[in-house]
């Protein structure tokens, strides 16, 4: 029986030798490729025939959930699972609606992610046990939009780093983008989201769960 090629793009070589590990216990499981940031992914993606993507979130030139949009334009049908350290709430309902099959975070990969990758081929969608309770909780609780959902996945990138005390000069390096072009992310963030100051992002992003106090 062929092998499932799979794609793994992520940007820590340590995580991919550690998924290879892991997809390595099922015999019709196969790593055809690797990719370290979302460029490399549509490189890939265009020379190389993949059955499903595992594609983090936070890698350099070109983030997952840009990239995830980029690529269900070219490649509707393909099963993309979301693997990534940041947890549900801060990305999994903005990456369904861009087209990710699943999401699962990295705290639940040895036990889960096989299941995640047979769930999600078999034209499915996947989201963790716990993730699923809480939307049934929001679906009776009937919450009021988010602020932070008026933001755009690159000012949300934004606003986690500066919630995370990174200056805007490392955050430019970060994210390959120049200092200006950070601050008038920074800009926009303070004026969709009605604050003053880099201490406002931080207290929202600490109580929203955002990022961890």
């Amino acid at each position: 029986m062929p092998s499932i090629r799979i794609c793994i793009a992520d940007d820590h070589p340590i995580v991919r030798e550690g998924l290879k590990l892991i997809i390595a216990k099922a015999i019709d499981l196969s790593v055809a490729a690797e990719a370290s940031n979302g460029q490399e992914v549509f490189e890939i993606l265009r020379k190389t025939p993949i059955d499903i993507l595992l594609l983090d979130i936070s890698m350099p030139i070109r983030n997952g959930i840009d990239a995830l949009k980029q690529i269900r334009t070219k490649w509707p049908k393909l099963p993309i699972l979301i693997l990534t350290a940041h947890p549900e709430t801060q990305y999994a309902i903005r990456a369904f609606k861009l087209g990710a099959s699943g999401y699962l975070t990295k705290e639940s990969l040895l036990k889960e992610l096989i299941t995640a990758i047979r769930t999600v081929l078999s034209g499915q969608r996947y989201v963790s046990s716990t993730f699923a309770q809480q939307l049934v909780v929001n679906l009776e609780t009937d919450p009021a939009e988010s602020l932070h959902d008026k933001l755009s996945n690159r000012e949300l990138e934004v606003l986690r780093c500066i919630a995370e005390g990174k200056p805007l000069t490392t955050i430019a390096e970060e994210l390959f983008l120049s200092v200006k072009t950070i601050s008038t992310y920074r800009t926009r963030i303070l004026d969709k989201l009605n604050m003053r100051s880099n201490a406002d992002i931080i207290r929202y992003a600490i109580r929203t769960d955002l990022v961890q106090a």
